[in-house]
């Protein structure tokens, strides 16, 4: 359904930079030279439906989330106002909003609305899943992926096993032990807490839902599987609905690669905490990641670092062990390219060494973070360990040794102060801050 907006409505751009709307209510231009004041600005309340246009709804049923999708329709979630002109939804080639979230429609907090893909490849999913189909260009995609064999194998089963995620292009998914697959069902969020490892109370629609989520992108998986309530460096799950996820508000690390000298080295500090705490772990997982960039790690208000995207990150399961990937080209089938190239190849499970993440980051995030801020010779003393630590053709003794040497140089660069609350006043009274 598209925007209906009568005349009076429309005739209405009140808005400016700081004002929030209500999610049904679309925003103007900001060319206007004189505004009202925010208490003089009527609310719009319309029939808008943003679930073709936003949300993704009308593509496929099975990825409507039912935590979040019903506080969109109640305007539970309202959006910071959007600099976009002719009454618009916000540019849809962004890949984060922010916005602000209730419980109970009095008490707001910041949250962010992130794409799980971007505006490009969800086009590119529709068609590829029509054409799977000998669909015209328009199809019904629920109905299609129903029919598929690997959703009527997840239809027969009791219990989520390796076989049935087998071909899946996540990282997460690429070394699956009974044990990771068991906490995946156990943690689902948008299905009623059974406490069971078997999928007895999912619906037809929550188990397409599920492998539709697995399929496009993981991140929201990990977030209800590795809460970060429970000390794991992930942002707090509220849901999702449609391709978007809703999460706690945050900063992106590259907002920070100017910070002052104190600031960058408690953020290089933290994040080589956070990897140390990713290899070695009282669960006995090894998570990793394939690849990282500016905006894979993020800030909260208070400081606090932890990892802000997802879905590049593996789990090897040290504890049980993995299944070889064997037999993945075989498994390959639609839900394998919904968002990637068919042909996509990722490493053996066996074959990702302990400094892989170390050296993503030393290579690629931490030099932008710390080149240039300390004076001499402390700033040589760092960028000898980045190099050193963010060399692949080392081996991973080498490489560690090097990360576990810069930390020990940022360490004493820190101060304790109220601009680190995550850790402050702690970091007056123990030297472990």
């Amino acid at each position: 359904m598209e925007p209906q907006l009568g005349p009076k409505a429309a005739s209405l751009c009140p808005g400016r930079p700081g004002l929030l709307l209500w999610v049904s209510a679309l925003s103007c231009s900001f060319s206007s030279l004189a505004s009202p004041s925010p208490s003089l600005v009527p609310r719009i309340r319309t029939s808008y439906n943003s679930g073709r246009t936003f949300l993704g709804l009308d593509k496929c049923n099975a990825c409507i989330g039912t935590s979040i999708c019903k506080k969109f329709f109640k305007e539970e979630i309202r959006f910071d106002s959007w600099l976009a002109s002719h009454l618009e939804l916000p540019p849809d080639y962004l890949p984060s909003y922010p916005a602000n979230y209730s419980d109970d429609s009095k008490t707001w907090r910041p949250v962010e609305v992130s794409r799980l893909v971007s505006k490009q490849q969800s086009d590119i999913s529709d068609r590829r899943i029509c054409a799977s189909a000998a669909a015209p260009k328009t199809c019904s995609i629920e109905r299609i992926l129903r029919k598929t064999g690997r959703f009527q194998k997840w239809l027969q089963a009791k219990r989520l096993t390796p076989d049935l995620v087998q071909g899946l292009p996540s990282p997460f998914l690429r070394c699956p032990s009974q044990r990771l697959l068991d906490r995946v069902v156990r943690r689902y969020a948008e299905v009623a807490d059974a406490g069971s490892i078997f999928m007895d109370h999912f619906t037809d629609r929550d188990k397409l839902r599920l492998l539709y989520t697995l399929a496009v992108n993981a991140h929201p998986i990990l977030l209800q599987v590795f809460p970060g309530a429970e000390g794991w460096p992930l942002p707090k799950y509220l849901g999702s609905c449609g391709r978007f996820v809703v999460s706690t508000s945050t900063s992106p690390l590259r907002d920070f690669y100017g910070a002052a000298p104190d600031q960058a080295a408690d953020l290089a500090y933290q994040l080589l905490g956070v990897l140390e705490s990713l290899r070695s772990n009282d669960l006995n997982y090894f998570f990793y990641f394939t690849h990282v960039h500016a905006a894979t790690f993020g800030i909260f208000n208070n400081g606090h670092l932890f990892i802000r995207d997802a879905s590049a990150l593996g789990v090897i399961d040290k504890q049980e062990g993995s299944p070889a990937a064997t037999g993945a080209a075989e498994s390959k089938d639609i839900f394998s390219c919904l968002v990637s190239g068919c042909q996509a190849e990722l490493p053996s499970c066996y074959t990702v060494p302990e400094k892989q993440s170390l050296v993503l980051v030393c290579r690629q995030v931490l030099p932008q973070l710390l080149q240039g801020k300390f004076p001499s010779p402390v700033q040589d003393e760092i960028d000898a360990a980045l190099a050193q630590c963010g060399d692949d053709a080392r081996p991973d003794p080498e490489v560690l040794g090097a990360a576990r040497r810069l930390k020990d140089l940022l360490r004493p660069l820190r101060t304790c102060d109220p601009r680190f609350a995550y850790r402050y006043p702690d970091c007056k009274y123990d030297d472990k801050f």
